[in-house]
């Protein structure tokens, strides 16, 4: 006989997050992920070891809207409904068409991409370049936290068990004059897990670099990000000289240390990973993926 589940639905935020205050609960937007971690052998019901409630019905949670330059994305989003919404970037659209299949592109959210804090999350490598802050809530307040402090290892993130992730902000991401590229390598162009994924981002003033920002995903237990390899190239002329992207990928080099599991080797996602940061340095202005 099938192990019974308590779970809760109720009507309002403020409802959800009295229960969550009440009780430890795990959080179900479109599941996704939740009953992958919590599979047993086929035929058998997943084992969730907390009562679950469920978010997915929010409004609060499914709003798309600009606050100046700053895009408000609801965590419960899915992806399906981000890929018709006109003010999502385009890179972000682009790696959310890498993820799995329709179906489950229809039940999966962005912040349940986040949550579930893998370091193969198709859309993590862009939210570290967009310096994403997350909006946390609870029955005591609100914070806001960077992706980079929130995420902090495989599956591990900096939410208590009473807050909720209620808005993706990607700061200044509706300012013209910035490009960003998204790329990820699997088995197929879809419905693959990431051997390697890829974000860059760049402003320019004139032919001069103003900011510049890389992520890669799947070659450490989080993003791997470098703020101090970033600033080497903050005023250099595009296109960059031969030697400035010698040694940015050379100081990556270091920074870089993928696993062999799987679906890849270690060689191979570090090899994959530095020429996707070298092809991307070589770019000319206004060239994209």
């Amino acid at each position: 006989m099938a192990e019974e589940i308590i779970a809760y639905r109720f009507e309002r935020l403020d409802q959800t997050l009295s229960q969550l205050n009440q009780e430890n609960c795990t959080i179900i937007a479109g599941g996704t992920d939740v009953m992958v971690l919590h599979k047993s052998r086929r035929g058998v019901p997943p084992k969730i070891p907390r009562p679950v409630v469920f978010i997915d019905h929010l409004p609060e949670l499914k709003r798309v809207y600009p606050n100046g330059k700053d895009l408000h994305i609801g965590a419960c989003c899915t992806y399906s409904e981000l890929l018709e919404e006109p003010l999502i970037p385009v890179a972000l659209k682009q790696a959310i068409k890498t993820i799995a299949a329709p179906a489950i592109r229809n039940r999966g959210t962005l912040g349940g991409n986040i949550c579930n804090a893998s370091p193969a999350g198709d859309t993590l490598p862009l939210l570290y370049v967009y310096n994403a802050k997350l909006l946390l809530r609870s029955v005591s307040g609100e914070r806001t936290v960077g992706i980079s402090d929130f995420i902090q290892g495989v599956r591990k993130v900096q939410r208590e068990p009473n807050e909720m992730l209620i808005e993706i902000i990607l700061p200044s991401v509706l300012e013209e004059g910035t490009q960003v590229v998204f790329e990820k390598v699997g088995n197929r162009n879809a419905d693959a897990i990431a051997k390697v994924s890829f974000a860059g981002f760049i402003k320019t003033n004139g032919d001069r670099i103003e900011d510049v920002r890389f992520a890669f995903g799947a070659v450490g237990p989080t993003m791997v990000r470098s703020l101090d390899i970033e600033k080497m190239l903050y005023g250099k002329t595009i296109p960059l000289a031969a030697a400035d992207i010698t040694q940015v990928v050379s100081a990556f080099e270091k920074r870089i240390k993928p696993i062999d599991d799987q679906r890849s080797t270690a060689v191979y996602r570090k090899t994959v990973a530095l020429n996707l940061l070298r092809y991307f340095l070589s770019l000319k202005p206004k060239q994209s993926y």
